[in-house]
């Protein structure tokens, strides 16, 4: 892991407090064009990523490292695919030590999508279960 040049951990509400830094964040591909990439952030933001994406194709989860150039865009210097079906088999990390994992049901929107915003948006280290 290369921690010479961290990037802040960022969703659609915090990338504009980060503009000009370097970030990463996870999207859902919406949309790809020419150059850039329209998807939707953790907490449901449209953000554009700039740049040339990798030539794999994309996959429906996305994360990108990159720099913030705006309030709703970032321009991308390393793409990641996470996989069409993000977070569907997503166990709970132990909390406070205790060796407790909680499954999440399927069927429900507690996808490690949505825990991956409550942790960005509260700035937790740890995601709670509440199952």
């Amino acid at each position: 892991m290369d921690t010479s040049n961290p990037a802040i951990l960022v969703n659609g509400n915090l990338l504009p407090m980060h503009v000009r830094k370097r970030v990463r964040t996870v999207i859902q591909v919406l949309n790809s064009e020419r150059g850039s990439v329209i998807g939707k952030s953790t907490d449901d933001q449209q953000l554009v990523i700039k740049g040339s994406p990798p030539s794999t194709p994309l996959t429906n989860f996305v994360e990108v490292i990159g720099i913030a150039d705006s309030d709703k865009s970032i321009q991308a210097e390393i793409w990641t695919n996470f996989g069409d079906n993000f977070g569907k088999q997503f166990l709970c990390p132990p909390l406070h030590y205790k060796v407790s994992p909680c499954y999440l049901k399927p069927g429900f929107l507690n996808t490690l999508f949505t825990l991956l915003n409550r942790c960005i948006f509260l700035q937790s280290a740890l995601p709670t279960c509440e199952c």
